[in-house]
């Protein structure tokens, strides 16, 4: 198999780059608070509880919204729905640049996550239409690890930015990025039945490789998301990688601001810092969450162990996140914090190339969109509690064991309640 995938057009990577461009652009965006929060903090005389509400603001709307954009792209599209999300951020990007306070920033932070809720949903039902099954993960790390890769390059950019110009030129050279990735997505992306430059060859192997049926389920929305909010499978994946989320979370928003409160190091010198877990973190979710686990699948393993195998020791060596409770030095806390995002980058391609998977057609969207709910509501209540939990203690170790005791829990969810990997029947 790997002989003639080298031997077909690659097309499908073109495509599998730009949706891991719109990522990057789309976190770069939702990091910039974290690296403007000191001044943030300054100006307007926020508490530490303020910022954690703001950081939460992007993720109430995000995850409200998760569920109902996977079930409008089953029903409209990747294409469509897709160009105007990624229009909309770009004006909801420029807001927060113009605001003038608490308010303005919330609402801009508000819209700013209901622009990009379709984002990872379109990204999970475009790699499922786009690739076949033995490539589905490195597909699906190309997006997955530009999240992890827009803290490498988005935080040192934005403290560059912010520190030499203000908070305010940060925000607006995040929108120009957005706008520019709305142009590019409007040129190139369509499905393959509508690509004029997918040649058949690369279509047929495409196929021929169990990719996703193009078109909509013949259930409504409405009927496919009750039917799926039964199934087992879709809540094993879903609370598990909520518990991922909550982790994830607590150090995308919060990791700068921890090491210029716990550690006392300035804003430059925090966004240093910062970069290396995430850089780390951005090697793992490529190496082993996609080449590692689609070798091992093309070899003839299991596709259910070798995933879940996956999942569940990427998780493991998350809980290193306790073992940075355990130290003052910033060297130390930084090699734990980045063992246990390079474990949990390796399970989350995993976690994403399975809604497509496991969905019946015109169900993988739903199916993302469920997941990604419950997983952006971490983003929600992660920034929160830490917040109060550091307000109320002056230290983070209280909020790191917090979220060591929820990577248990996603653990347990993904090794007892998901099952095998293996599609859920259609309804009938």
């Amino acid at each position: 198999m790997a002989s003639l995938s080298a031997q077909v057009p690659r097309r499908r990577w073109i495509i599998g780059g730009l949706l891991g461009g719109g990522v990057l652009v789309n976190y770069i965006d939702r990091i910039n608070l974290s690296v403007a929060a000191p001044q943030l903090m300054a100006e307007f005389h926020l508490t530490p509880t303020d910022i954690g509400l703001l950081f939460s603001a992007f993720f109430w709307s995000y995850a409200l919204l998760t569920i109902p954009a996977g079930m409008i792209l089953d029903r409209f599209g990747v294409t469509s729905v897709g160009r105007w999300g990624a229009f909309l951020w770009s004006i909801a990007s420029a807001a927060v640049a113009f605001a003038s306070g608490f308010g303005g920033i919330f609402m801009a932070r508000l819209l700013l996550g209901a622009a990009e809720a379709p984002c990872f949903p379109a990204n999970a039902k475009a790699t499922g239409y786009w690739f076949p099954r033995q490539e589905r993960s490195v597909a699906t790390s190309l997006f997955d690890a530009a999240a992890k890769f827009a803290n490498v390059i988005g935080v040192p950019l934005g403290a560059f930015v912010v520190v030499n110009f203000g908070w305010r030129w940060g925000f607006g050279v995040t929108a120009a990025l957005s706008f520019s990735y709305f142009v590019a997505y409007y040129c190139i992306y369509r499905d393959p039945s509508a690509d004029k430059n997918l040649s058949r060859e690369e279509h047929a192997y495409i196929l021929d490789g169990g990719a996703t049926p193009e078109g909509e389920s013949a259930s409504s929305a409405g009927s496919m998301l009750v039917y799926l909010l039964r199934q087992r499978k879709v809540w094993g994946l879903s609370l598990g990688f909520a518990a991922y989320g909550y982790t994830f979370y607590l150090f995308l928003t919060w990791l700068p601001g921890y090491l210029v409160q716990a550690m006392h190091m300035s804003i430059l010198e925090s966004a240093g810092y910062a970069a290396i877990p995430w850089a780390c973190a951005t090697v793992s979710d490529i190496v082993f969450g996609g080449l590692l686990v689609d070798r091992l699948i093309a070899a003839g393993h299991d596709e259910t162990k070798v995933r879940k195998t996956v999942l569940v020791v990427g998780m493991l060596f998350g809980l290193s996140v306790f073992n940075a409770t355990q130290t003052t030095d910033p060297r130390w806390a930084i090699f734990w914090i980045s063992i246990a995002l390079s474990g949990l980058a390796a399970s989350a391609p995993i976690g994403w190339s399975i809604p497509s998977l496991i969905a019946p057609k015109g169900g993988t969207a739903t199916i993302g969109g469920i997941m990604n709910f419950l997983n952006n509501m971490m983003g929600v209540i992660a920034p929160i509690v830490t917040g109060l939990i550091v307000g109320a203690t002056h230290h983070f170790e209280a909020a790191f064991l917090v979220a060591g005791v929820m990577l248990l829990f996603g653990i347990f969810s993904y090794v007892v309640v998901l099952g095998r990997i293996e599609p859920i029947p259609s309804p009938a």
